[in-house]
């Protein structure tokens, strides 16, 4: 399955606790189906004494999120977000379109 959302997409979440909420993506993960969204998902991991870090200690890490609980935004200002779909150009480039914009083109 193609992915459909790229990094630096700016996406909406659709569903779960933080439903509503805007990001920036960071990274995609297609062995995972998911994506690292800036400010969500960061959660707060403690870890044992080691040799390495002989007091143990802790560390905030990145926890990605599913592909079907975001959407990409296409209008920033309203917040409107559309499923994408991928078109032919005249030149025979691909680009990707809103589907819920009558195929508006997305940058």
């Amino acid at each position: 399955m193609a992915n459909r959302i790229v990094k630096n997409d700016v996406v909406k979440l659709i569903s779960g606790p933080n439903k509503g909420v805007t990001g920036k993506v960071l990274a995609v993960l297609p062995g995972k189906n998911a994506v690292l969204v800036e400010g969500l998902g960061v959660k707060h991991r403690k870890f044992k004494p080691s040799r390495l870090h002989p007091t143990g200690g802790s560390k905030d890490i990145h926890v990605p999120t599913p592909l079907h609980k975001v959407a990409l935004v296409v209008d920033e200002k309203t917040g409107k977000t559309s499923r994408i779909g991928h078109k032919r150009t005249t030149e025979g480039a691909k680009v990707r379109t809103a589907r819920q914009l009558k195929g508006k083109e997305i940058k």
